[in-house]
This record gives structure tokens, sequence and C-alpha cells, in this order.
């Protein structure tokens, strides 16, 4: 099976090979022919490459350790659900993935737009067939996946994954990032059709548009389960800490927001063409930058690869290629893409959008700066500075906090050019519902909370005033109009006008992100050693230490303790947090215990078990952080309701 493998990447590295020279040869000479030969490479490298993945994954189903990969990633005593994680937790495996990924979306793709846009397709089939062919000569020539161990190498169990991967959330944070990242090879391929052909219209994103949405949600979703997975599994008691794979994930997904709100502008006024291009071109461009990070070694973190050497000039190489060509042919169509269109004026829709779209940078450039400071600090001193989040979080939290601003501004402000009696009649609401709440809980939390949370509060109960009063007032429009309920009339709603309301359920949910996220400006700590029948208390929660007993498990030893949660006297909770030792990985690892409300978490981590029965015990009180993974279902539900597809509507009959 592992031989089928290998010679299955080496068949899908020659059609690929084939297709592009194919797909050139039918772009430059606009034979269809040519152009279906291209595409059915990309469906027969998708083929190819699947047959691959099938057999790396029986491989390590089958504990076959005469594989290098198998041998370094798996275990017998590993089940099969983290057998399956193995398959993308090494960085051959990974990389398999990736390129898999990138076939699967271009010949999704691909089909989908079979009748249509057919001078673009040759190219678009080039650019798929190129990135799939790069990482197939990764996986053929430089970290094969089916390596063989030489015979008297071969031994009877496996290393073992990573025991921080080992985890549930593990099996699918992983290939929501990379869903996401090669979901973005769509929208990039189709913009650079447009500009080798010069079809520059608005067909290149409308095609794509659901695909970059896709892209944009799934990296979005990978985002947030990363952050349940620190948050559940690190034992640090927070959920981002801007750690350089989280950020190499981030910043594509800031570059692919901006795009989605700068396109609507060139939709509505035919402006901003050449940014738009630059924006999806840099959202490609740093999910390949972001694979790079993250699998190069000049970055560390707790979940990055180590590789280096050779592997890292030619991926950085790569990325330098793409970035050139993609810009190359954008400088080369330049002139084509001026308009006439220009902004009437700073007080309209598509100023916010556009300073909404600087903001996005700057957050970018931060977090840029941030991620690389170590990288460029030891080029050019030989010392290597790094920044912690307190960098971030002073830098980026402004900015994050005029984004929100401009979240509520941006609906009540009118295309090209708003009058003073319209602004006045829309914020109204919004602004006193702002200040009113901002007024109220400054009065509450007088002197426990800075003015950052302050803002955050008040400025999202005016994104929350706007959001309500838009619907509001479409419902009741469309219930006096077609004497439709309130549930129909939301619906039709979501239906005619998809990315606008659905925007707001998304907008709703970054609301309720940053509320949790804000909730830090509450957090408490605390260290204790205690011994059973002892109790510590954080606010006015009272933890008593009852016991800590061994753990059985065949993969990993350790203790588990066994502590009982109160409140105001009222029993609440037996939390068992734990303290690993994988034995085949010689790492340790806690694993907390969390009690959740909407209100708060309380946050246990067992550090340690003494010789006297004692345990140290780490415990932290975490307000409204349920309030995050809340507001990242709304996001996700809004996404949904801008994506699901509805059938074509028949005109409404003229109301007499």
């Amino acid at each position: 099976m592992a031989e089928l493998g290998q010679y299955s990447l080496v068949f899908a590295l020659v059609v690929a090979a084939l297709g592009m020279a194919a797909g050139l040869f039918g772009g430059v000479t606009r034979r269809d022919d040519w152009a279906q030969v291209a595409e059915r490479s990309v469906w027969a490298v998708f083929f190819f490459t699947s047959v691959s993945m099938l057999a790396l994954f029986h491989a390590l189903w089958a504990n076959d350790f005469s594989l290098a990969y198998v041998a370094q990633h798996s275990a017998r005593s590993m089940s099969n659900a983290y057998r399956l994680s193995a398959l993308w937790g090494g960085q051959a495996g990974s990389l398999l993935l990736w390129g898999w990924m990138v076939c699967a979306y271009g010949a999704a793709a691909l089909w989908t737009s079979r009748r249509t846009n057919r001078n673009l397709i040759p190219w678009v089939a080039v650019t798929i067939l190129g990135n799939a062919a790069f990482f197939l000569v990764l996986v053929n020539f430089v970290t094969p996946p089916f390596e063989q161990l030489p015979a008297g190498e071969i031994r009877s169990d496996g290393n073992g994954l990573n025991p921080l991967l080992q985890h549930p959330m593990m099996t699918i944070h992983p290939v929501m990032l990379y869903m996401g990242f090669t979901g973005f090879v769509v929208p990039f391929a189709f913009a650079l059709a447009a500009l080798i052909t010069g079809e520059l219209g608005t067909s290149w994103f409308r095609v794509t548009r659901r695909w970059s949405l896709l892209a944009w949600t799934v990296l979005a979703c990978g985002l947030m389960l990363g952050a349940r997975w620190a948050y559940e599994v690190l034992g640090w008691g927070g959920y981002w800490a801007w750690d350089p794979v989280e950020n190499a994930a981030f910043m594509p997904w800031l570059a692919a927001t901006a795009y989605l709100h700068s396109v609507m502008i060139q939709e509505k006024r035919d402006m901003l063409k050449t940014w738009n291009l630059v924006l999806i071109g840099l959202t490609y461009i740093l999910c390949l930058f972001g694979t790079f990070l993250t699998r190069s070694g000049i970055v560390q973190s707790v979940h990055a690869f180590t590789n280096s050497g050779l592997f890292t000039y030619i991926f950085f190489g790569y990325v330098t290629l793409v970035a050139v060509v993609f810009f190359a042919a954008l400088l080369y169509r330049r002139s084509e893409l001026r308009t006439d269109n220009r902004l009437e004026s700073m007080v309209s829709r598509e100023a916010g959008f556009l300073l909404n779209n600087w903001v996005f940078m700057a957050i970018l450039v931060v977090v840029f700066w941030g991620t690389l400071l170590p990288v460029f600090s030891e080029a050019l001193s030989g010392n290597r500075v790094t920044v912690g989040p307190k960098f971030f979080n002073s830098m980026a939290g402004p900015l994050a906090l005029f984004l929100l601003f401009l979240t509520g501004v941006g609906p009540l402000i009118a295309w090209r050019r708003a009058t003073v009696a319209g602004i006045r009649r829309q914020f109204v609401v919004p602004a006193a519902v702002g200040v009113v709440a901002g007024l109220v809980l400054g009065a509450i939390f007088w002197g426990r909370i800075g003015v950052w949370s302050l803002s955050c509060w008040a400025l999202s109960a005016f994104v929350v005033a706007t959001i309500v009063q838009e619907y509001w007032r479409a419902v009741g429009a469309r219930m006096r109009v077609h004497g439709e309920s309130t549930v129909a009339a939301f619906a039709t709603l979501l239906r005619k006008n998809q990315r606008r309301y659905g925007g707001y359920i998304v907008h709703l949910g970054i609301v309720f992100i940053l509320v949790g996220i804000s909730g830090a400006a509450f957090n408490q700590e605390r260290l204790d050693n205690i011994h059973p029948g002892e109790s510590m208390r954080i606010h006015d929660w009272e933890l008593k230490y009852l016991s800590a007993d061994a753990i059985p498990a065949q993969h990993y030893g350790g203790a588990r303790a066994r502590v009982a949660l109160y409140r105001s006297d009222e029993p609440k909770a037996l939390m068992t947090p734990e303290k690993r030792m994988y034995w085949l990985e010689q790492q340790p690892n806690s694993i907390p215990a969390i009690y959740s409300t909407w209100q708060e978490d309380v946050y246990v981590v067992l550090s340690a078990v003494e010789p006297d029965g004692s345990a140290t015990l780490k415990v932290y009180r975490n307000p409204l952080v349920n309030w995050i993974w809340f507001g990242c279902a709304v996001f996700l539900l809004g996404s949904l309701s801008i994506m699901w597809p509805h059938p074509e509507r028949k005109a409404e009959p003229p109301q007499t």
C-alpha cells in the first residue's frame, strides 16, 4: 500500500507538469480543447493525491512502522482518531494534505465553472496545477511521507504523536486551518487569470465570491478552534497568546476580511479595482508565507514544525516567486485598472469601507512586525529580540476598537454622499444607546476596569443598537408593505440580501467575541499548596481539595486530583484536573478542569502532587469567556446565512 502511495505521488507530479503545459498552450492559443486537457489534469492530480492520502492513512491505521513517518508520529497505544491526526501531525503528512486540498478546491471550482469564463479557465488550471506541483515536489523529493526505514532500524512501536496534539480539538483544528489556507487558491487563480487575459471586470470575483467566503469562514473557524484548544490543553488559563502559529493564520484572515469589504465598493461604484486585486493576491501569499513560517523553523512555537536548511530556502523561494509573478502581472495591467469614478465624500459608506480596510492593514502590519521581529533582529544584530502579548494588545487593541466603531457607523451612512438630516436620523438611537450603556457600566464598575474595557462595552452597545435598528426598520417595512409575519420578513431579508443582513449577524458575533475578550479586565488567579480537606478561595468561589489518584492509562501516567467546587456554600461541581507524563514522548502535560457559566469560568490546573499528599493548584477566574465561544457560533451562523444558496426568485407582483 505504501508503494502505491509513493507511485501515486510520482504520477500526480507528472500529470501536473503535463497539465500545466497543456494549459499554457491552450491559454496562449485560446484553444478550448487544450484548456479541457488542463482541467482534466487537475481532476487526475486530485485522484492520485487522494490515493496517496488513503495509502498514508492505511499505513498509520495498520501500524506500519517500516515507514519513517509512521514511526515518528504514531504509536500502537494511540486511538484511531489520533492516528488520523498523525496524518497531518508531521511535516510530510501536512504538506501532502496541503497539496491534496489545493487539488480538491481546484477540481471543484473548475467543475462548477466548466461552462463559464472559458478564457480564464486554462490559466486558472495552470495556477492550481502550479501550486499543487510545488507541494508534490516537496513530498516527492524533500520530505517524502512514504520513506522506508532501513531493515535494521524498524521498531515494533513508534514515537507517538506530540501529546499536545492528542486532544479531540486537534482532529479538526489543523484541517480547518488548511482548508482556509488552500481555499484562497480559487480566487487567487481567477484573479491571476484575469490579469493575464486582461478580462478585468467583475466576473472573476463574482465567480469566486462564495469560494472566498468559504475559505474566509473556514479559516476563522480554524482560528476559533485553535483558541479553544489552547484554552483547554495548554494549562495557562488563556485562549490567545499571539503565538507565531496563531499569527500565521490570523494575518491572511485580516487581508481576506479587508478584501470582502472592499470588493463591495467595486461592485457598487466600479472603484478600487487595483486594490481588490492587491488584497486577494496578498491573502493567498500570506497563506503560503504562514505555512512557510510554521514549517521552516525560523519562528519558535509550542506547535510549530522544526525543519530548516534546504526546505526553508525552497519554500521561501516559492513564496517569493508567487508574489513576483502576481504583482508583476498586476503592474503590467495597472493602466487598464484605472477608473474615472472617485470618492465623492468622506462621509459615505464607501469611505467607511476604505477606512475599514486601512485599519485592517494597520493591524496586519502590527502582527507581521511583532511575529517577524525575532527573525529581523537576529539577522541584523545577532540577538533574537521577541515581543509578547503586551506589545500586540497595546498596538492592536485600539485599532480593534476603532474597527468596532466603524462596524456600527458603516450601515448608518449612505452610499456616495450622506446628508446631515440622514445622519441625524440614523445615529440618534444607536449613539444614545452606546452613551447610556457606557455611563451605566462606568458607574457600576467605577475603579475596577480601565478605559479600554469600558470603551469596548459602550461601542458594542452602539453596534448592537445599529444592527437592531437596521433589522427593525427593514422587517417593519416588509410587514407593512407585504403583510408578512415577523419571521417571514426576517427570512426574506436574509434571502434577498444575504451579504447585508447576513453580514449584520457576522458583526453581531464579532461584538460578542470582543465583549468576551474584554472580560479579561476582571481575570483573577491564585496559586496554593493545600492538603486533603483544606480549601482555597478565589472571589466568591471555594475549592476544597479531596484527594489525588494515580491515572491507570496505557499511553501516559500521572495523577488526577479531586476538587469540590462551592459557591456561597452551595456545591457546584466535582473538578478533576490532571497532571500527565506521556511515556513514549517523555513529555509532561497538564489537563485543566473547567467549570463554565455565562458569567465566568473557574479554571483549575494541577501543578504538582507532593509526597506528603498535598497538591499545588493554580486557579483562574475568567469572567465572560464563554461569550467568546458564543460569539464564534453566531459568527459561523452569519457566515452560513451569507453563503447559503437560494433558488432563483420570481418577481413579486406589483402592489395595488
